[in-house]
């Protein structure tokens, strides 16, 4: 049903949204499905998706378990798609007007406690290429709060070391600088002088993260050095590779740090996003009682 006007979405993606690929690519899959769903119910014109059509599918969604974030995201995506077939007059009504978005699950974002995120920093051995090479890249991940997706992206270019700076492209090829403190610099200058040169002679090789192959690395190789060393340390929490970015924000927050700067440094589009970031650590919280309660 939707086959004919994906190419031209695909071009409006591109162009006017400056959609990444993989947003793309999600957008594309999740349209998959709704078709399937319209398949099903012998839908075969764009013009008889109702209401109740999409209603249905909601339903649907639910029933297979599918969190709200990700139902919430795929009507997002398919309510994209029918403003887009609205506006080229594809269609004469979009019926996703009428549907409200589900409320999301609140659920605080998963951080490390400095003792934890200091425990984690000291496990690769550092004696070794790939273990110079795992402690830059956590130690970039927490000092800067970028995503896994803009770190393997880094090439050794993209470090200014006098300016203690970096050059992020993130979503949307939106570029932007982020702060590098003076202990990740540490660590990444000795990951550049005793480990890369180990894993590559290759002088055009611009990509700054390398595997023992010398090709860039790639989000799943960080995730999985990100879960050895979680393993070792045995912590009972759920720790990515994004829980870094989510520790950074945490710990700049408690410290006193403005929303708003907080929001720029994570190249958030809407503070609403940031905010989820609001939550107060025990030791914050203990710290406010011991300092204003009298008799604490």
């Amino acid at each position: 049903m939707f086959t004919k006007y994906l190419k031209d979405y695909q071009g409006f993606l591109q162009i006017e949204k400056n959609a990444s690929p993989n947003t793309i690519t999600a957008y594309f899959k999740d349209i998959e499905d709704f078709a399937i769903f319209l398949n099903t119910e012998g839908v075969v014109d764009l013009e008889a998706v109702e209401y109740i059509t999409i209603r249905k599918y909601l339903a649907q969604l639910n029933k297979r378990d599918y969190t709200r974030k990700t139902i919430a995201r795929k009507l997002s995506s398919l309510r994209t798609f029918f403003k887009f077939l609205l506006r080229e007059n594809f269609i004469e009504q979009n019926p996703f007007q009428l549907v409200s978005t589900p409320r999301g699950d609140k659920k605080l974002p998963i951080f490390m406690y400095t003792e934890e995120i200091n425990e984690l920093l000291n496990r690769p051995d550092i004696t070794m290429p790939l273990g110079l090479r795992d402690r830059a890249i956590m130690d970039i991940l927490y000092a800067s709060g970028i995503r896994v997706s803009e770190l393997v992206q880094l090439n050794v270019s993209s470090i200014d070391f006098v300016a203690e700076l970096a050059l992020i492209k993130g979503k949307g090829k939106k570029e932007r600088y982020v702060n590098l403190g003076k202990l990740s610099l540490e660590s990444l200058g000795n990951y550049l002088d005793h480990g890369r040169n180990k894993l590559t002679a290759d002088i055009e090789n611009e990509a700054l993260f390398l595997n023992r192959y010398g090709e860039r690395l790639t989000d799943r190789s960080v995730r999985r050095m990100v879960d050895k060393y979680v393993d070792q340390l045995a912590l009972n929490k759920k720790i990515s590779p994004h829980s870094f970015r989510h520790t950074f924000a945490t710990h700049l927050l408690n410290a006193g740090a403005d929303l708003r700067v907080v929001q720029e440094l994570l190249g958030h589009a809407n503070i609403s996003t940031t905010q989820i970031y609001t939550h107060v650590t025990k030791e914050k919280l203990q710290s406010i009682y011991k300092d204003f309660h009298p008799r604490a």
